[in-house]
């Protein structure tokens, strides 16, 4: 089997745009008609540069070559092969690595389909029959003016109450977002963390122990700042803190880990089991969240998740994006022991749904993972096309 075409379908999302205002996919199609489809996270190009970037790397690594092979596919493009070999990349470059990430999960979704079986049946079998979902809380659309459930301590509590009604066991939100800066992170001011504190107690204070609270920030303060802040929130028992500080100084993440209860979770900015490998090492996480977009794929992260079990660490993948890499995160989190939980986009309804074929099954806050073959998902190319970017 030979791959022999590359296609690409950037999507403008509609109006909330939960996920994202454009979804890159790709779709792989083998010499014996089975195709394969793999989704980007976030290249931070325009998004048909990043199209253009897709079809040239697939052209380059992926045509021709047996998709059977994605190991050699994956080293081949990290290292640089190609070219002449003039360009040697092997660094966790977001830009290259997301391009093979959406290139490695077509071709798993092209061996799942050859051999008839879901990819976690060749990564280990089925080690969970569902997986937890937790959600961001969103604002009331219908509410005017509109307030944050991020940063309004009423708008919250209603929220959080809104999702258990709807099944979830766990919410998660920013309630330092209004500290976040473009440039370096912040001490946030007196005001503000009493402003957030205000908000964590009114979430628990409205769901009990009903649900988990998980304090999603973006490394926004500074490594002080997060240790205020955390010793502030310990009382309501966050299940966890996500990138406390900024991802890039993972010394200064290790800190805050070792002052605080709470676990601290991050990922979502890393690529590559090197990257993670450090996280590890010097014990700054205890809660991994790959995006599968960027991280290098479907393999990469089992690799990431094996690491992680080894330091007794969980893993609960990120996703802000299309129901592409939502597929390969179920693929990964279904042959884990070691996964904790699944971000999902509410209960992955609305367009998440209508651009497949057949939508993800979810109940009573859980994911069912699906049974067909590859990906277990199909792209809805109709629908794809007629939210073509940039929208009419």
């Amino acid at each position: 089997m030979k791959i022999t075409d590359v296609e690409t379908f950037v999507v403008a999302t509609p109006p909330p745009h939960r996920g994202g205002r454009v979804w890159i996919f790709v779709k792989l199609t083998a010499d014996n008609g089975i195709h394969g489809y793999g989704e980007v996270y976030q290249v931070p190009f325009h998004p048909l540069t990043v199209a253009r970037m897709i079809e040239d790397f697939g052209e380059t690594y992926a045509v021709g070559e047996d998709p059977f092979q994605i190991e050699r596919l994956w080293r081949r493009a990290y290292y640089g092969e190609g070219y002449e070999r003039l360009v040697a990349h092997q660094h966790p470059d977001h830009a290259v690595l997301g391009v093979l990430s959406a290139l490695e999960m077509a071709c798993w979704d092209i061996v799942g389909k050859a051999l008839e079986q879901p990819i976690y049946n060749l990564l280990g079998g089925r080690y969970h029959d569902r997986l937890r979902s937790y959600t961001y809380l969103h604002p009331d659309p219908d509410q005017r003016p509109r307030r944050s459930p991020f940063t309004d301590p009423e708008q919250a509590a209603a929220s959080a109450t809104a999702c258990v009604e709807q099944g979830f066991t766990a919410v998660k939100f920013d309630p330092l977002i209004d500290v976040m800066g473009n440039k370096d992170p912040r001490e946030p001011p007196l005001d503000r963390l009493d402003n957030a504190e205000a908000v964590v107690r009114s979430v628990r204070e409205a769901v009990g122990g009903r649900c988990d609270i998980l304090i999603g920030t973006h490394g926004q303060t500074t490594t002080s700042g997060a240790v205020r802040f955390a010793r502030r929130v310990e009382q309501f028992d966050p299940l966890w803190f996500e990138e406390p500080v900024p991802p890039e100084n993972v010394d200064e993440m290790a800190r805050v880990a070792r002052h605080t209860t709470i676990p601290v979770a991050t990922g979502e900015r890393l690529a590559t089991k090197y990257e993670f490998r450090l996280l590890l090492e010097q014990q700054a996480a205890a809660i991994l969240q790959p995006a599968l977009g960027r991280v290098g794929g479907i393999l990469e992260a089992k690799k990431i998740a094996g690491m992680a079990e080894a330091h007794y660490a969980q893993i609960a993948p990120h996703l802000y994006c299309g129901p592409i890499e939502l597929a390969a995160n179920i693929q990964l989190d279904t042959c884990s022991p070691n996964f904790l939980i699944q971000e999902s986009i509410g209960r992955l309804d609305g367009f998440h749904a209508e651009i497949l074929e057949r939508p993800f099954e979810w109940e009573d806050g859980f994911i069912i993972p699906p049974a067909a073959p590859g990906l277990g998902v199909e792209l809805d190319e109709t629908v794809a096309r007629a939210h073509a970017y940039p929208p009419q």
